[in-house]
C-alpha cells in the first residue's frame, strides 16, 4: 500500500464527510493511535490503518480542537479561508498569500 503522504504541512484540508477543515501539523506514515480510538469508530466507515494519517489543526462551527484523519477521508480546501485554531501561530508563520509556513524552530 502508498505510505507516501498526499497532504502536506501546512495545507489546509478539509474532511469528506464530516463538517469540519483543518491544517496539517504532523503526519503519521500509518495509523498510530490506540486501538480503542480506532474501534470507536461505526465499522462501516472505519479507514484502512495502512495508510497516512494526518493530526489537524481543525475547526468547526466556531469550536478548535486537534483531529486525527485518515487520507482516505480528507480533501484539499480550497476556500481560501483561514482556519482560527489558537495553536496555529505556535507551529506556523503565515504568508503573505495566507499560507500556512512551518516555523524554522517547528521542522523535523
Amino acid at each position: 500500500m502508498q505510505k507516501t503522504a498526499k497532504f502536506r504541512l501546512g495545507e489546509v484540508v478539509k474532511h469528506r464527510h464530516y463538517d469540519f477543515r483543518g491544517v496539517i501539523f504532523d503526519v503519521d506514515p500509518e495509523f498510530s493511535h490506540t486501538d480503542e480510538w480506532y474501534e470507536s469508530i461505526p465499522e462501516q466507515i472505519r479507514p484502512r490503518k495502512d495508510q497516512p494519517f494526518y493530526h489537524l489543526f481543525a475547526e468547526s462551527n466556531d469550536q478548535q480542537y486537534i483531529a486525527y484523519v485518515s487520507e482516505q477521508n480528507l480533501v484539499q480546501d480550497i476556500s481560501g479561508t483561514p482556519i482560527k485554531h489558537p495553536d496555529i501561530e505556535k507551529h506556523f508563520l503565515v504568508g503573505e498569500q495566507g499560507q500556512y509556513l512551518t516555523r524554522p524552530d517547528m521542522a523535523h
